[in-house]
């Protein structure tokens, strides 16, 4: 009997199983390897005796699919993938995607727009009153109302729309098994709604509902505050641009109000009010693994490859790259506007002992597929590997500021010691030839860990000595100071002075290395002269970069925030936000400037700049 969770109804019957306890449902194909949020959870549960089969990539255009395992005895767990489904989809210029690194054989169109949605709602159709949890990145980043970059609007919270009794936000693994555990006690999914890291709908007591409103608790502005319409209707006024502005103040309360609340140590009780009197009520997050729970998780007994089924389709590519990856740690103090782990793993990090790393590596060098390279061990930032300080794990982390921008805290701990004796043990495994770093390393971490001889000069020369391909990846992001504030990033001369000192090293190693930077075009803040002072930085660095980001509004993001309203949440000062999509591909291809096919909207860009002067230049 194969070692994979069943995906059909005779592999359950192989396992003597008559009835699952939970199905869960996903957007991606079927994966068991820990990179893979489902395979994570559902090893988790079968590790405390639960019967999970998996709904891999339902056919959503009727509920007959979601039937295939008869009805489940506790509930449907369901999540769209590793990615939300819409940025799976399509590109930032909002065209179809053409390539599925989540499915077999990279094919598209295998799961549906807004995934979370249409698996919860074809689930209540199948089996009506069989509870329904959602979780995974597309319902933790829209568990409030938000901005859709797709319909362009504030769309309500996803659990709302899905009709799901609960929501899972943030990495998941003890909600989900405290929500089982309440299940499996014969208690009603609607009666569960005290679970850390969870969000569920309720009605006020004085409305007739069990929610009493206490005086701590976070309350949202409502979501019909955060619609223009609803100003012009109550009002009677009909400036729209008033109405709209109105809503996008409220907007930036909510979206600050929910940052600043994202902390499991001092984190509070949110609620956000709809039309109708419901709530959505969000309980403080749950507190991130620590040391043997995080090394349990990642010991369990993934069968670490796609499900046979897909062989014939080639497998699935998005398993190729972290088939011999290792995930070291999880969260990031780093705080960059754009990114999203700020508001779903949270800013807590917490690392791997050394200890559980290496039987994770030493795995890899028994399979016939290892061929003596270990492709990654890091996580969303590979050189973060435990708290950023001491006085966070009692007081919660820091809720008005961040512990590196603009420049690092004086509290922060920099120390590349534990990181380092990791990479060691794991390069010292017989079988083992390199051991890669493809993870985004923080090189101002790492310039603030270097200074008074510090460990983080340290890692800078195991870096380049061991853990680099010829080629380091490193993401400044862009040049322009104005523009680095608005991405909470570094300013350039940061960049700079890193840069030096990976040149001097590999100089003194005798190593032929380079450097890819990764921009991003068009962030909040950027104009078209700013993406003129990145270009001509490029042009004087010599750096080429490797691809261009442009800017993709995604739900959960400072930066997206700053996208909608235009304007910072946490000051209240405008933003400029290039929407108009000419401009975009303008600030796009300045950052190309070198290909030839770019130069007449480079021209285009630098005589609307004003800037004909840098046609030669730049051409």
């Amino acid at each position: 009997m194969s070692g994979f969770l069943p995906v059909n109804r005779e592999e359950m019957t192989e396992r003597g199983w008559e009835q699952a306890d939970f199905v869960l449902v996903t957007g991606d194909a079927y994966v068991d390897h820990p990179s893979f949020g489902t395979a994570i959870i559902s090893r988790l549960l079968e590790s405390r005796g639960y019967k999970v089969a998996i709904l891999a990539q339902p056919d959503w255009r009727s509920a007959d699919d979601f039937r295939r395992f008869g009805r489940p005895r506790l509930g449907f767990l369901i999540n769209s993938g590793n990615v939300d489904s819409m940025v799976n989809n399509y590109s930032v210029f909002k065209h179809r995607r053409k390539f599925d690194i989540y499915s077999a054989g990279g094919k598209t169109g295998n799961r549906p727009d807004r995934a979370v949605i249409v698996y919860s709602n074809r689930a209540r159709e199948a089996y009506p009153g069989v509870p329904i949890v959602i979780g995974g990145l597309e319902a933790s980043l829209r568990r409030f109302a938000h901005y859709d970059y797709w319909d362009d609007k504030v769309r309500r919270s996803i659990l709302m729309d899905s009709r799901a009794d609960i929501l899972i936000y943030g990495m998941g693994e003890r909600a989900v098994l405290e929500i089982a555990e309440a299940l499996d006690g014969g208690i009603e999914a609607a009666d569960i709604s005290w679970i850390r890291g969870t969000s569920v709908k309720a009605k006020a007591a004085e409305r007739g509902g069990s929610l009493f409103i206490e005086d701590d608790d976070v309350v949202l502005p409502a979501y019909e505050s955060l619609l223009p319409e609803s100003y012009s209707e109550k009002s009677g006024d009909t400036a729209a641009s008033d109405a709209a502005e109105a809503a996008k103040a409220a907007y930036c309360r909510s979206f600050a109000l929910q940052y600043r609340s994202n902390d499991s140590v001092t984190g509070k009780r949110i609620l956000e009010e709809y039309p109708d009197g419901t709530y959505v009520v969000q309980n403080p997050p749950q507190p991130p693994l620590e040391g043997m729970d995080l090394d349990d998780l990642y010991d369990l007994p993934y069968m670490r490859e796609c499900h046979p089924i897909y062989d014939e389709e080639g497998g699935v590519p998005g398993m190729t790259e972290v088939r011999f990856s290792i995930t070291a740690n999880r969260g990031c103090f780093g705080g960059c506007a754009f990114c999203a782990i700020t508001y779903h793993q949270g800013r807590e990090v917490r690392g791997r002992s050394k200890e559980s790393i290496v039987r994770e590596a030493e795995l890899m060098t028994r399979d016939p597929k290892f061929k003596d390279y270990i492709h990654d061990v890091g996580g969303p930032t590979a050189n973060f590997h435990h708290p950023s300080c001491k006085k966070q794990l009692e007081h919660g982390m820091c809720g008005s500021k961040d512990c590196l921008f603009p420049k690092p805290c004086s509290q922060l701990d920099t120390d590349h010691s534990d990181y380092i004796d990791i990479l060691n043990a794991v390069r010292e495994l017989d079988g083992v030839k390199k051991v890669f770093i493809r993870s985004g390393v923080r090189f101002d971490y790492v310039m603030a860990g270097a200074k008074k001889g510090g460990s983080g000069r340290q890692f800078l020369r195991q870096l380049c000595a061991h853990h680099v391909s010829g080629v380091l990846k490193v993401a400044p992001e862009h040049a322009s100071s104005a523009v680095l504030r608005q991405m909470h990033k570094p300013d350039i001369s940061v960049f700079d002075a890193f840069a030096r000192e990976y040149r001097s090293e590999n100089e003194k190693l005798g190593l032929k290395q380079y450097m890819i930077p990764y921009f991003i075009s068009s962030h909040p803040g950027s104009t078209l002269d700013d993406a003129i002072e990145l270009a001509l930085y490029m042009k004087k660095t010599g750096f080429v970069p490797d691809q261009v980001q442009d800017f993709y509004p995604t739900p959960g993001t400072l930066a997206t925030c700053m996208y909608y309203t235009e304007r910072d949440p946490f000051t209240g000062r405008p933003v400029y936000v290039a929407k108009d999509q000419n401009e975009k591909r303008m600030q796009r291809a300045l950052l190309h400037f070198h290909k030839k096919e770019n130069r007449k909207m480079v021209i285009r860009a630098l005589r609307e700049a004003g800037r004909e002067d840098l046609i030669p230049v730049l051409t």
